[in-house]
């Protein structure tokens, strides 16, 4: 889209945005459409190689698997040269896709803050499939304790996410530099039931509920805790990106630079001389579907890459057995007892 000049996401995609803002054009040499499109296809396709790599010799260790630790020896061998290249592009990943929709902005602790979400969100989704398969008649050897230890990870990597929800909230407040307080300044007038409630749901909650041992092992509370976590973290992607593609959308749309970020309602407002002070007041005083809350879009393309993301895990677990029944260590995870 961005060739085509379809850029109301990215304010750095619009070259003669570019042009006249020192910000954008000191970074023009990462954030361009050439970078975007080919190191983005570049990072994603560094993924799914060592996916299917590591996936072709896990299912060759089932076939030809030995005593000798030879497969288990290669994945460790693949996973190493892997380590690296993850840390590296699932941060650029972020930079690109995700923190470059403020584009003025910046964040040290921005890359671990998303992938902190990332992973709970996956740990959540886990869960789920675990529960969903067994109650199919799947996966008859995992027990209470495997999903009390994945609760632990739940109840652990929440703490971590609000740590660093904290540590980049405290340093950018304590530094007081305007092309970073920017950010928590809109979240906190525009956004402030997100803003807030992005804690009580994202941390109060599973810390709350999971604090109890037992907990981790009922399957009830671990699918309520489960759905919390992972609609909790949508919302906070949501809260991450909209704001700055509103930014974008409505410079584009009504054709005034460094508007400040406000709803639909709110460019309607402008055309009829209302200040951008009411501008502000009336989108933080109102609920208003698709600015201050997720709207009906969002929704339905949240449901549709789940649905994606579900019908592809499992087609791909319908290719191979469940259980790789020549892992060295499956004897062990069998009798998993904490």
């Amino acid at each position: 889209m961005y060739f085509l000049h379809w850029h109301h996401l990215y304010h750095w995609a619009d070259e003669a945005a570019v042009s006249t803002d020192e910000v954008l054009t000191g970074k023009s040499s990462f954030l361009n459409k050439y970078f975007y499109t080919f190191g983005g296809l570049g990072i994603l396709g560094s993924w799914i190689f060592f996916a299917r790599k590591m996936r072709s010799v896990s299912m060759d260790e089932d076939n030809h698997g030995d005593l000798h630790f030879k497969h288990y020896k290669k994945l460790k061998f693949w996973a190493g040269i892997f380590l690296p290249i993850a840390g590296f592009s699932s941060a650029a990943a972020i930079w690109l896709w995700v923190m470059s929709v403020d584009a003025h902005w910046y964040s040290t602790m921005f890359a671990w803050y998303c992938s902190a979400s990332c992973f709970v969100s996956m740990l959540a989704l886990t869960i789920l499939l675990l529960i969903y398969l067994k109650n199919r008649g799947y996966y008859h050897n995992v027990n209470a304790e495997h999903f009390h230890d994945l609760g632990k990870y739940v109840f652990a990597f929440s703490i971590f996410w609000t740590y660093l929800w904290f540590s980049q909230y405290m340093l950018i407040w304590y530094g007081n530099i305007g092309e970073e307080t920017v950010y928590f300044q809109t979240r906190i007038k525009e956004y402030p039931i997100l803003f807030y409630g992005n804690l009580v749901v994202n941390f109060v909650l599973p810390f709350l509920i999971l604090m109890r041992n037992d907990n981790k092992r009922k399957y009830g509370t671990m699918i309520l805790v489960s759905v919390i976590v992972f609609l909790g973290h949508w919302v906070d992607t949501f809260q991450m990106i909209k704001p700055g593609a509103l930014h974008t959308s409505h410079e584009a749309s009504v054709g005034v630079k460094h508007m400040d970020q406000t709803g639909e309602a709110a460019k309607h407002l402008l055309e009829g001389g209302t200040t951008h002070a009411e501008i502000h007041n009336h989108a933080a005083a109102h609920f208003v579907s698709g600015f201050t809350i997720p709207g009906l879009p969002e929704i339905g393309l949240m449901l549709g890459f789940l649905a994606l993301f579900i019908g592809t895990t499992l087609h791909f677990l319908s290719r191979a057995p469940l259980v790789p029944k020549k892992d060295p260590f499956l004897n062990e995870s069998l009798h998993h007892h904490v």
